[in-house]
């Protein structure tokens, strides 16, 4: 297939799929014409990496799930690479809903006193 046929099956750009190709995230191969080809392989990684971005994943930190595919695994996520990758981002996200939880509770705090000085006097 050519590339706007696989930016339109894996939901990107032509664009995006350039700049996958030059992260080494894809690859393509040239017909006699030099136009890009891709097959239903190209198609798995390109979904494969809209999915881990769409809940957060750098390009990155797509990689190794990549090429666990192209290892000719079922999953992306069936090497330990990529269960690492997981494990790295399940601890980011850990501490950064912990600084979430701090900020609520200081603005909680801040709003309890700023409601009790603005209660008229006798209340």
């Amino acid at each position: 297939m050519r590339i706007g046929e696989l930016a339109r099956r894996g939901g990107t750009t032509t664009r995006a799929l350039r700049y996958y190709e030059s992260l080494g995230l894809l690859s393509a191969r040239r017909d006699a014409n030099g136009q890009r080809e891709y097959d239903e392989a190209d198609l798995r990684l390109v979904r494969e990496i809209r999915s881990l971005t769409g809940i957060g994943f750098a390009l990155e930190d797509t990689r190794p799930f990549v090429q666990c595919l192209r290892d000719g695994h079922e999953s992306g996520d069936a090497c330990p690479a990529s269960v690492a990758v997981y494990r790295r981002k399940l601890a980011e996200l850990d501490e950064c809903l912990a600084r979430l939880g701090a900020a609520r509770e200081r603005v909680r705090a801040q709003l309890e006193e700023a409601e009790q000085r603005s209660r008229p006097c006798g209340r």
